[in-house]
């Protein structure tokens, strides 16, 4: 299983480091290795997460993740979006911006360091309000019950989320982004934030509205279905996966969950290396160890067995998102972001296996 699950990135591996070798000797082949490890450990919460929604979908779109989802955070995030955003920073044309990073680096470094506050902003507030949107919604199992219990209470407000997010980045515009951390010093980014922090929740609620509208359609419609299945032949109608717009939109709602948790590796990859075509290659093989471990865990049925992980993953894009809005005017090297996420997955998985075990004997008491 594991063998067919990573076998794909297992190739990228081993092609995408020949490739680092070649164009710039070991120095090269040690930075991509690098940043390959960089990269699956800010995101292996991120697969965590992802896996919990794609094994609601069907094969079908399981396979368009796979495929055309790779292809957008490999080449998409990894290599187009630095690229993307010193060509709207700088105001430059898309081929002058990939000349400037393959021929200016410190110059491209500096430009995308000076568009940090706003990327930081942007992924901070979609990633908060998946965090938000989990805690305060009242689940069967809670992982600590002492803390879930009440905010799910205080979930069945209306737009909680949204006004927690929107305080969140007022306090952000008016204490972090007035000493926005750029490469020339520190400035008052206060608007920029501000705008970029909204385009994120906006964003979240278009597309999380769109695919919660046409899964709460799709099964409907089912349920519909299943009635007259069951009254015709007297057995139970199985649960059908995602398919159609609820699993398109649900595709977009993933991809840019996988945008928001790539803005701190690239943005970190700088403090490795400048040379865009390494960050592509070690970013983008981290990506598909991601991608792979996220079917992997889909597959082998692994958040049904341990429960506690969907919990441990957003509890680790709940501190993502606010040590991205701190990044804003402080440097926080990637070692404590990443062990953050690995701590608390960590943490969740011990309690899921403690939790089974005590299941177990109890029945074995029985």
């Amino acid at each position: 299983m594991v063998l067919k699950e990573f076998r794909w990135s297992f190739a990228a591996t081993v092609l995408g480091l020949a490739v680092a070798a070649f164009v710039g000797g070991w120095t090269a082949f040690t930075i991509a290795g690098i940043l390959v490890i960089l990269e699956i450990s800010l995101s292996f919460d991120n697969a965590v997460v992802n896996a919990g929604i794609l094994k609601k979908m069907s094969p079908f779109w399981q396979k368009i993740f796979l495929s055309i989802g790779i292809l957008i955070a490999v080449f998409g995030m990894r290599l187009v979006f630095p690229v993307a955003i010193v060509s709207l920073s700088a105001k430059l044309g898309p081929i002058e911006a990939i000349q400037l990073a393959l021929t200016d680096k410190e110059r491209y470094e500096q430009l995308v360091t000076d568009a940090h506050p706003g990327i930081a902003a942007f992924g901070g507030m979609f990633l908060l309000m998946i965090f938000l949107g989990f805690i305060f919604e009242d689940r069967d199992i809670k992982w600590l019950g002492w803390l879930e219990r009440p905010l799910a209470k205080l979930g069945k407000l209306d737009m909680l989320s949204a006004c927690i997010a929107l305080i969140v980045l007022l306090v952000t515009s008016m204490t972090f982004a007035t000493h926005a951390r750029l490469h020339s010093g520190h400035t008052d980014k206060s608007g920029t934030v501000l705008i970029a922090g909204i385009a994120g929740l906006i964003t979240y609620l278009v597309v999380n509205g769109l695919s919660g509208f046409f899964e709460n359609k799709l099964e409907e419609e089912e349920e519909h279905e299943e009635e007259e299945e069951a009254a015709r032949t007297g057995k139970p109608v199985p649960v059908m996966p995602l398919a159609g717009k609820a699993a398109f939109f649900m595709f977009l709602y993933l991809e840019v969950l996988d945008a928001s948790f790539s803005f701190d590796g690239v943005i970190g990859a700088f403090a490795i290396t400048n040379d865009i075509v390494l960050m592509a290659l070690g970013l983008g093989i981290g990506a598909m160890y991601v991608r792979s471990l996220t079917v992997y865990l889909v597959r082998q049925g692994t958040l049904d067995e341990y429960v506690y992980l969907e919990h441990g993953a957003h509890y680790a894009i709940g501190a993502l998102a606010g040590l991205l809005l701190v990044t804003i005017q402080y440097e926080i090297p990637e070692v404590i972001t990443g062990s953050i996420g690995v701590a608390l997955i960590a943490a969740s998985f011990w309690s899921s296996v403690r939790r089974n075990r005590a299941l177990e004997a109890a029945e074995s008491a029985k």
